[in-house]
């Protein structure tokens, strides 16, 4: 038999194991087989070579043959295998274990067609049922493992046409490659025919789903949730809290989490996936209780969790996304390899923090280790320049992208640099920067240069802006609600009611804001003017000592004091989220303890100065993540120097 040589020290070896076995009862075609189970192919290759040449090789040791060629990429000794089995009467349907490693080298290999050549060759009438199966199975495979969605469904066709029964294999396969649209119609045929509710099925399923935005997380919940609680092992739980993790759904991804870790989790312990996304959730929720508790368990039932690039990232993220700068650092620091991806989840924190200097020195630090920068570090870092208001900084990077790192600047990018040059008062090149674009801007950055016009209060501008973003995201309520603010804050009262005009014959309400504060395990909610909190009494009676506090203390600065002029240029806004949740804070924690807090929305110019003033005369500091961005009052300052 002319199998492609094989290296000297490979034949070596083979010929001496089959002498130091000589005396032994095992058949050497059973030799071959175990050298290939163990993955030693050339080994088993050599032995078949030069085994007793007669009887000629058993037809058992051939399937194993045919897996080590293909795992070698000997395409030429697969054909010629396939010559000899044919010659023998082995094929095309006498053995079905022979055929199933054909057709799977086949298609590992890339010879799609001579799969089909053999699937075609088998004469259905007479080959046994489970042969068939075998072969339809391994060609729908080669197909999906090519990315073949429409030959995957045509020989699923043929499959069904010959009365071939499927099986959980045939739908592991068929289920990835269907188009999403078309995963309901294979679940509903993987219900009727009793498989959905198995385990491997269902767990495909709800991979499968989880692509599917929103919509498919939903039908992946619907999947798990008519799982017998005894089917569900760890993969399904890591399914479905993947599914909505990822599709931003944090707060089911936590109450699955903490099902999981109840009575209906039937036992099942997480693994390093399950936390990973878990701390994303957290780490987009703010949800430090949790995000700590699961970091208890981590260190406590995994203890070389370093090595795990994947967890330590998402630690590192969980960390600086809640505050936890301090932490996050030692967790980098603590690492012994690390990935692009840890130096982005650090570099995007410092930068959210304001720390755009730490965050261009980190940059920097990973460019001379010889990582070379993608495009999402780049984000983070152009971030951070914008931020701080670092237009140099920003300009030099945003060059570097092409010039000297070979990356194509993106939409995101872009709405970096509006966001930085914007901000930074240069309407005219943040115009240029958008005119000059490869691509059409899109409603990100035209926001960007529309959130620019509000710190500014530039209504031309901002009206091109607006124009722009509702053509683009008409459904957005945050744009009409920043143009209605630049027209109030110009006193443009007719351009107010237009906006809101435009809000109501579209059916759009603006987002009410929100500030949240975790005590004790529990998250305390809190709304603008709400009155439903237990301790709504005492909070909003301390608000109103604070801002009392707050004017005498503006007062008796005068004119001198940094701010005095803007608050009182502010109207009074009521009792904002974030205030009741200060407020709350400092009721109910221990004096000197930082209180944090998460709003869904950008903090407000009054909020902003009430609380750099609240931060001095309680000797207090507040740490607020809001929709863009972290703020530290402390000792009446804040940490973003009042650039945001």
């Amino acid at each position: 038999m002319a199998i492609e040589p094989s290296t000297s020290a490979a034949a070596a070896a083979a010929a001496a194991t089959f002498a130091v076995d000589a005396n032994s009862t095992e058949p050497w075609s059973a030799r071959v087989r175990t050298l290939t189970r163990l993955g030693r192919h050339r080994e088993a290759l050599a032995l078949l070579r030069h085994g007793d040449p007669s009887p000629p090789p058993h037809a058992l040791a051939l399937p194993a043959a045919v897996i080590s060629c293909a795992a070698l990429s000997l395409t030429s000794s697969v054909a010629q295998i396939h010559a000899l089995a044919a010659k023998r009467g082995l094929l095309p349907a006498a053995d079905a274990y022979l055929l199933s490693a054909l057709l799977t080298s086949y298609s590992r290999l890339g010879l799609l067609p001579l799969a089909h050549q053999l699937l075609d060759e088998m004469p259905l009438p007479s080959t046994p049922h489970t042969t068939l199966r075998t072969a339809f199975n391994s060609v729908i495979s080669g197909c999906a493992l090519h990315a073949l969605p429409a030959a995957c469904f045509a020989v699923f066709r043929r499959m069904r046409a010959a009365s071939v029964r499927f099986d959980a294999v045939t739908l592991l396969a068929l289920v990835p490659a269907a188009p999403q649209g078309v995963v309901p119609q294979v679940h509903a045929l993987a219900a009727r025919a009793g498989l959905a509710a198995e385990t491997s099925v269902a767990n495909c399923l709800i991979s499968t789903y989880a692509r599917g935005g929103a919509a498919g997380a939903a039908l992946a919940r619907q999947v798990f949730d008519e799982m017998p609680l005894a089917s569900r092992d760890l993969v399904s739980w890591n399914a479905v809290l993947s599914a909505h993790a990822q599709n931003g759904l944090a707060v089911d991804a936590l109450e699955l989490y903490r099902r999981m870790r109840g009575p209906g989790g039937g036992g099942v312990e997480p693994d390093a996936v399950t936390l990973v996304g878990v701390l994303s959730s957290c780490a987009h929720l703010g949800a430090r209780g949790v995000g700590l508790g699961v970091e208890r368990y981590v260190r406590e039932r995994l203890p070389g969790f370093r090595a795990n690039v994947q967890l330590c990232n998402a630690l590192i993220n969980f960390h600086a996304r809640c505050g936890g700068l301090p932490q996050a650092q030692q967790l980098f620091d603590e690492m012994p390899r690390k990935s692009i991806v840890s130096w982005t989840a650090l570099i995007t924190g410092y930068g959210m923090h304001g720390h755009a200097d730490i965050a261009i020195n980190l940059f920097e630090k990973m460019v001379s280790e010889g990582i070379r920068p993608d495009n999402v570090v780049m984000v983070g870092l152009l971030s951070a320049c914008s931020h701080a208001g670092m237009y140099n900084e920003g300009r030099k990077y945003f060059s570097a992208m092409e010039s000297a790192y070979r990356l194509r600047p993106t939409l995101e990018h872009y709405t970096c640099m509006v966001d930085l040059l914007g901000r930074a008062g240069r309407m005219d090149e943040a115009r240029e920067l958008i005119a000059s674009m490869p691509m059409p801007a899109d409603g990100a950055v035209w926001g960007a240069l529309l959130g620019a016009c509000k710190i500014h209060k530039n209504v031309e501008v901002g009206k091109e802006a607006f124009e722009h973003v509702v053509k683009l995201e008409p459904s957005n309520v945050g744009y009409y609600v920043l143009m209605s603010n630049i027209y109030t804050d110009t006193g443009q009262l007719d351009g107010v009611a237009k906006v809101r005009a435009m809000m109501r014959e579209r059916g759009l309400k603006k987002e009410p804001g929100c500030s949240y504060v975790e005590h004790k395990g529990r998250v305390h909610l809190f709304m603008a003017d709400d009155h439903s909190h237990p301790q709504a009494k005492r909070i909003y009676e301390l608000v109103v000592r604070l801002e009392q506090m707050v004017k005498e203390k503006a007062d008796v600065a005068g004119d001198g004091m940094s701010g005095c002029k803007e608050k009182e240029a502010t109207p009074q806004v009521g009792f904002h989220s974030e205030k009741l949740a200060v407020a709350f804070g400092l009721l109910n924690t221990e004096a000197g303890s930082e209180i944090v807090v998460i709003k869904n929305l950008r903090v407000c110019g009054d909020c902003h100065l009430f609380l750099k003033s609240v931060s001095a005369i309680v000797n207090r500091a507040f740490l607020v993540r809001d929709a863009s961005r972290f703020h530290r009052f402390e000792h009446g300052v804040c940490s973003c120097k009042d650039y945001w």
